[in-house]
């Protein structure tokens, strides 16, 4: 047997990876200049910390270290575990090339152990999504080098869309320029975002109302669907779920069948988007480009 490992950036519930015996790594987050370990909402008090993002306050997030990687993996590499780590978009954060250079440390040490590293090149539940499929071909029988390579093979299938309510934290962190962002919240311009693929976030159209930004989420979403009965669609948000009950309500018109689940965004995404973001994640049926 082998051991699935992934980091906090998935955003699924704490709850979820126990019950199926996946391990993860906490990301950090700083906020007021105390730095935090997002443990997804063991301690962490996710609400309080949007609350200080909706007074004003403006996290920072750092990547996860080689040491800390090396201290995650080294039990199961001594007890002789396997192990496949599905980790952050290397596209939004230096955090995989840490568990890369992790590797090439342990291997120094113990060189037949089998350490497997997938980029996702996925953020929040784009990432959870794939661990969630994994989880399935896992308990399926599937073998780790084969899930290894379907998760490779296939990770550009995944299909992420976003919108945010306020530019201005996506300046913050780097991902829009400042004549953007203050051009956009003159005109109130909503971006419907998504991850290319070298897993870096781009905006695909800009939408004049919230509304038509929500909409735009479920279309895009239903377009591209791989499995168009029952498909698996997760929605994740920082503090706007009624929103996100909107694009869940547009989805399930179209697809009855749809297993469609709301989730939070954790602090190392939701540092990065502020308050406001609505985003879906799905298998597409073709790869995005």
């Amino acid at each position: 047997m082998y051991q699935l490992l992934t980091d906090s950036a998935l955003d699924l519930p704490y709850q979820t990876l126990a019950a199926n015996h996946v391990d993860f790594v906490s990301m950090h987050v700083d906020i007021a200049g105390q730095e935090y370990q997002d443990d997804l909402e063991q301690q962490f008090d996710l609400d309080h910390f949007y609350q200080q993002i909706a007074n004003g306050v403006m996290p920072t997030t750092a990547q996860i270290n080689i040491g800390q990687f090396v201290e995650f993996f080294k039990p199961y590499v001594v007890a002789k575990t396997p192990i496949l780590y599905l980790g952050f978009s290397s596209g939004l954060s230096g955090t995989f090339n840490s568990a890369v250079q992790a590797k090439a440390m342990l291997l120094n040490d113990y060189p037949t152990a089998q350490i497997y590293l997938v980029d996702s090149l996925a953020a929040s539940c784009g990432q959870g999504l794939m661990v969630l499929d994994a989880i399935d071909k896992r308990d399926a029988g599937m073998s780790i080098t084969d899930l290894a390579a379907w998760l490779t093979t296939n990770r550009l299938r995944y299909r992420q869309w976003f919108t945010v309510d306020d530019l201005n934290y996506l300046y913050h962190g780097g991902r829009v320029s400042r004549t953007s962002a203050t051009v956009g919240s003159l005109l109130h311009i909503k971006p419907v975002m998504d991850v290319d693929t070298a897993g870096h976030l781009r905006v695909v159209k800009k939408a004049r109302s919230r509304r038509k930004s929500l909409e735009a989420l479920a279309a895009n979403t239903i377009a591209t669907l791989a499995e168009p009965v029952t498909p698996r669609i997760l929605i994740a948000t920082t503090q706007a779920e009624d929103a996100a009950n909107i694009v869940q309500e547009q989805i399930l018109q179209q697809v009855p069948q749809a297993q469609v689940a709301i989730e939070h965004i954790g602090p190392t995404i939701g540092s990065h988007t502020g308050l406001g973001c609505v985003a879906v994640f799905s298998l597409g049926n073709t790869e995005r480009n």
